[in-house]
């Protein structure tokens, strides 16, 4: 008898679909979402002394500083509720969306060794930098409840039910696209990287985060601020606490903009990562 032996050749490659994403090939790599997260966690608090202690001093510093400056100086109002619970209701979300985009934004260059010697779908790593800012999200929101406690701010748990959970899905799903859009831009476009923390710096004063829309005068203003997906996810996650103080409209045209900004910065992304071990 003659011993035939097939050599079987395996070829590990970007599949070819249609679909903005490829969810079955992500879970066959769900996997590398853990180890991807786990070891930004690690080289972001590596060789701290208060280690994940500063998720807590940081907003906690950030509240103490707008408190004084806007809450106390300037008597910025605050839809009726005490100014640190005001600002940090909308610093959680906030951190969460600026602190992805400031490390998604650059992930594809600091994972460029990676990138080049093997293949695996390439939207796991801006997913990694989201998912480090979540746990960061999670250690903060117990800092906020403490906060909540002290207050006792009169809260509608009705809508805290419906609208928290809308809210921080709202900002998971816009950080999701502009993360993946600038990782794309910024591989080809070296320039990014300076560009990222400015406009986060402006986009920050840009969002309901120090200040309610109310006190803008001219309507036109409050239209071109809520194309920024924060605006609906800020409103609604204060909602519960505030009473709903904002309009339909506006929270309509920002979670409209949340969805393009996904679809645009996912389709981008997808088009794009051909071509990143050869220009990361």
């Amino acid at each position: 008898m003659t011993n035939i032996k097939n050599d079987v050749e395996y070829v590990i490659a970007a599949p070819k679909s249609r679909l903005l994403t490829d969810w079955r090939e992500l879970w066959q790599y769900r996997e590398l979402f853990y180890f991807f997260t786990w070891r930004d966690i690690k080289v972001k608090y590596k060789q701290t002394t208060l280690g994940l202690a500063w998720v807590l001093l940081q907003p906690l510093f950030t509240v103490v500083i707008f408190s004084l400056f806007f809450g106390k100086a300037l008597n910025v109002p605050s839809n009726g509720l005490e100014y640190p619970v005001f600002v940090f209701s909308g610093l959680l979300l906030w951190n969460v969306f600026s602190s992805s985009i400031n490390s998604a934004g650059n992930s594809m260059l600091t994972n460029a060794g990676i990138i080049k010697k093997i293949y695996f779908p390439r939207i796991i790593i801006p997913v990694a930098s989201i998912l480090v800012a979540c746990v960061d999200f999670v250690v903060a929101f117990g800092l906020f409840v403490v906060m909540l406690l002290y207050f006792r701010p009169a809260i509608n748990y009705f809508y805290l039910i419906l609208c928290w959970p809308i809210a921080i899905l709202t900002t998971l799903v816009g950080t999701m696209g502009i993360s993946c859009w600038l990782a794309a831009l910024n591989v080809k476009y070296r320039d990014f990287r300076y560009v990222i923390p400015f406009g986060l710096q402006i986009a920050l004063f840009l969002s309901p985060v120090i200040y309610p829309m109310s006190i803008l005068k001219a309507s036109w203003i409050s239209y071109v601020l809520a194309l920024n997906p924060m605006y609906a996810a800020i409103s609604l996650f204060r909602a519960p606490l505030t009473g709903f103080t904002f309009e339909n409209e506006l929270i309509a045209i920002s979670l409209i903009s949340t969805v393009i900004f996904f679809m645009g910065g996912i389709y981008y992304f997808k088009k794009t990562e051909a071509y990143f071990a050869d220009i990361a």
